[in-house]
């Protein structure tokens, strides 16, 4: 190696790679997804309206980079199955898949109602176990090995309050990250999860009244909210075959300390 930058490019380079990032025209995978096609992927933006995508395709745009935006239902097998199709059909591969698609509430818990309840379950578990499923298999069959990265959260680590469907759909997206980190390691398949602490996202917004920041301040050492740009880091390490290739089933938390926090 004749540098540390000829060092750095082979180990966190992504050129030839595509990314699928379901959930890219939100906040937090938007950032990843940009971050992901600065590093040289051909990032593919998953998402339900086109023109949310935009500002964030021009953006890469500007960088160098190469993205396309995809339409789908991160909740509906026939939906992703299509999806697939036309990623192989336009871009000839994938290699790295980002499950990110996710939807919060704040409901009390004697007040949620069965469809409140099943609608997140729907898009925050069943989202992200069919995107395993179908994106798995295709890289599980290819044989070349593939990182899937999916969206986790500090409330499937630890009890949140407030937060008690979207807590316990994000639990089971840890326990079935695991299990299918270990199901596919034999054939380099490797499965992480990013864990987000509190970043103002568009789906927590709604929920950050005065008294409940205050709150997360008092519990976070870095007395600040994460920036979405400050997830771009892990997410290139856990894309990257050279920097990750021994890391799968990791949980890997971005949060200002607030997991280490306790009196």
């Amino acid at each position: 190696m004749s540098n540390s930058s000829d060092y750095l490019t082979s180990l966190f380079s992504l050129r030839g790679k595509v990314a699928v990032v379901i959930g890219g025209t939100g906040e937090l995978c938007g950032a990843m997804a940009e971050g992901l096609a600065s590093a040289g992927a051909e990032v593919v933006l998953v998402g339900r309206n086109e023109e949310k995508a935009k500002p964030r395709l021009e953006r890469i745009a500007a960088a160098g980079g190469t993205a396309w935006f995809a339409s789908a239902e991160a909740s509906e097998k026939a939906s992703l199955e299509q999806l697939l199709a036309d990623v192989l059909k336009k871009s000839g591969r994938v290699d790295i898949v980002v499950n990110g698609a996710g939807v919060n509430s704040a409901t009390p818990y004697f007040d949620i109602a069965e469809d409140e309840f099943e609608r997140i379950i729907k898009i925050n578990l069943k989202g992200v176990f069919l995107g395993c499923q179908i994106f798995g298999k295709y890289l599980v069959e290819r044989g070349e090995g593939g990182s899937i990265i999916n969206l986790g959260s500090m409330s499937g680590l630890v009890p949140l309050s407030r937060v008690f469907t979207y807590s316990a759909s994000k639990a089971a997206v840890h326990n079935l990250s695991k299990n299918l980190a270990r199901e596919w390691a034999p054939k380099r398949v490797r499965v992480n999860l990013i864990v987000p602490g509190f970043f103002p996202a568009e789906q927590n917004k709604k929920i950050l009244s005065p008294e409940r920041v205050a709150s997360i301040m008092g519990h976070t050492p870095a007395k600040r909210f994460g920036e979405a740009r400050e997830l771009v880091g892990a997410t290139l390490m856990l894309a990257s075959d050279n920097a990750s290739s021994f890391i799968t089933g990791a949980e890997i938390v971005v949060d200002g300390g607030y997991h280490a926090m306790t009196i």
